[in-house]
């Protein structure tokens, strides 16, 4: 496969991502996949979901795992719902991760992604500790299976991220990187954090987003790709400076107004066709 192959981020079931007839009518050679629900989680869907993949053409690089109870309505819901933090949810959670490994392998896949939720900053809060635990306990799964976890950025700073990449200590731990998710987060300058967690990068996101009034108490705003302050050109050129070589994976989610989506995902992936033409 080329270098920087396009993609989209996909779905079966479970609402997050373009279906896949939707990823082959926009021509990309690559998915990444919001795992399904359970009730899909089975050999014979893996085994049609294949099918349809080799039928189009597609690869499949990446298997996301998302939860029930999730909410991204603002940034405190997000601390409380989201990833393997909150500890209501964590030990079925981790165990709803394990199992969407499990189906990754089906699937052929090397590598599974989540994001892990907000980690404490201060690593003496015992939380912090108990989230190192919980990703080593994940990666050792993974790595049995000869998988990469991947998480994705935003909730935290790239010191912060190094830090906690560091202290858990597992040769199979990396990171997907959306830019866009540092400024709606207001955790930093994106291209500053790629170049300070660069040799950890497997994966990212191509999306955009404007900085908020109040960065890191409100949300910025998401925007088609190329229209926000990300810079997608220097994100681009960075990603080369780094030596990342893997899929440009575009993620827009607007599911109540799919032919919007279409439509800028479609115009996303132009532009970076042209950069590609420009920089490679």
């Amino acid at each position: 496969m080329s270098l920087w192959p396009l993609g989209v981020f996909a779905s079966i079931d479970a609402g997050m991502g373009v279906h896949l007839n939707v990823a082959h009518a926009l021509a990309v050679p690559t998915i990444q996949l919001h795992a399904p629900h359970a009730s899909s989680r089975t050999p014979e869907r893996a085994t049609t979901f294949m099918a349809q993949l080799a039928a189009y053409g597609m690869k499949l690089t990446v298997v996301f795992g998302g939860f029930e109870g999730e909410s991204y309505a603002d940034i405190p819901t997000v601390k409380r719902t989201v990833g393997l933090v909150p500890p209501e949810t964590r030990a079925a959670r981790v165990q709803e991760m394990k199992e969407i490994a499990d189906f990754a392998r089906l699937l052929g896949v090397d590598a599974v992604g989540l994001h892990l939720g907000f980690v404490p900053h201060d690593a003496s809060d015992p939380v912090y500790g108990q989230v190192v635990e919980v990703a080593r306990d994940l990666c050792n799964h993974c790595r049995s299976q000869q998988q990469r976890v991947h998480l994705e950025t935003g909730q935290e700073t790239a010191d912060t991220l190094l830090t906690f990449l560091a202290d858990t200590g597992c040769d199979n731990l990396f990171v997907n990187f959306d830019p866009a998710n540092m400024i709606l987060y207001g955790s930093g300058d994106p291209i500053e954090a790629l170049r300070k967690v660069g040799r950890y990068v497997r994966s990212v996101h191509c999306k955009d987003a404007k900085w908020a009034v109040r960065p890191g108490e409100e949300w910025g705003a998401e925007t088609p790709l190329g229209q926000g302050d990300v810079n997608v050109e220097r994100f681009l050129r960075t990603l080369r400076e780094i030596g990342y070589d893997g899929p440009l994976t575009i993620e827009r989610e607007i599911p109540q107004d799919p032919e919007r989506q279409k439509q800028e995902i479609g115009a996303g992936l132009r532009l970076l066709t042209e950069l590609k033409l420009k920089i490679l």
